[in-house]
């Protein structure tokens, strides 16, 4: 059996010398850290001692980083913020702060709206991690009542369940411009849409229910995405119910009418499942949605 490494310098030693870098020498170094100017010189001689290298060479009056100082110091930077996010972590934990949450988001909500709480998010998350999971239709529901994700953006809410309306969202009903129902004049009707192959995203749900949706079809494709989705459409081979987020920079797409529903719409809803238990990590994220998505 190995004997266990043990460390040969300390994470103090590391802080003194990346404080002396970083205010251009002992005297200013030693007035922010509140020390002696002496203990620190002391330090960083040690430290080269122990490791029998030079870290730093004075030239004139400065002490400047040799080159294998600079390779020291710029890894020792990783180790002492390593050290300072365990620390914090410690303090996050006591105060119950989450080390993940998860964000449920409907795959007909259009992800580019939120760029800006995610990079506001990622400022004041204390290191918290963000699981961001698409779902799709019942697949929200069961996050929502299995309170297995701490926010969920979705398009229908469960009874007993209140959300924030937010965006709403739309599915417009798309072909290539190859495919025969694109050359039909006019509103399409139902029993004709019906003939041809229709390709749907799979409902993220464990035990999915086909509670809405058009899905008269004989012939139907399932696929996991929209992007899926899209890429059989654009080749020809069937249609689909997509929103503008996806179809938004595709070519070869034509946007047909359906006889009396041409479009699917209504709105979306932001959601705490968890309700009074959400952690606070969690509440920060809500409120930050709330505020860039009403």
């Amino acid at each position: 059996m190995s004997t266990p490494y043990r460390p040969k310098t300390t994470l103090e030693q590391w802080r003194i010398l990346q404080a002396v870098v970083d205010h251009g020498g002992y005297a200013h170094a030693a007035q922010v850290l509140n020390k002696s100017q002496s203990s620190l010189n002391h330090a960083v001689a040690k430290l080269q001692d122990t490791l029998e290298v030079e870290l730093l060479e004075v030239v004139g009056r400065k002490a400047q980083l040799t080159p294998i100082g600079e390779t020291m110091v710029r890894r020792s930077r990783q180790l002492t913020s390593l050290v300072t996010e365990l620390e914090q972590l410690a303090v996050n934990l006591k105060q119950g702060w989450e080390t993940k949450i998860t964000l449920a988001v409907e795959m007909v909500f259009d992800r580019q709206l939120l760029v800006p709480v995610l990079h506001e998010f990622q400022q004041l998350s204390r290191g918290t991690r963000l699981v961001i999971e698409d779902t799709v239709l019942t697949g929200s529901i069961e996050h929502i009542l299995d309170q297995s994700a701490d926010i969920v953006i979705t398009h229908q809410l469960p009874k007993g369940h209140v959300g924030e309306p937010i965006s709403g969202y739309r599915l417009d009903l798309v072909v290539s411009k190859e495919h025969p129902l694109a050359q039909q004049p006019g509103p399409i009707s139902a029993d004709e849409l019906s003939q041809y192959l229709q390709i749907v995203i799979r409902d993220t749900a464990k035990k999915p229910i086909e509670v809405e949706g058009w899905l008269k079809s004989e012939q139907r494709w399932t696929v996991n995405h929209f992007n899926e989705s899209l890429q059989l459409v654009q080749n020809g081979l069937g249609f689909s119910w997509l929103p503008p987020h996806v179809t938004r920079y595709a070519d070869n797409l034509c946007f047909l009418t359906l006889a009396g529903s041409s479009k699917r719409s209504g709105s979306m809803y932001l959601t705490l499942p968890k309700g009074d238990t959400t952690g606070p990590c969690a509440r920060m994220l809500y409120q930050l949605l709330i505020k860039e998505l009403i």
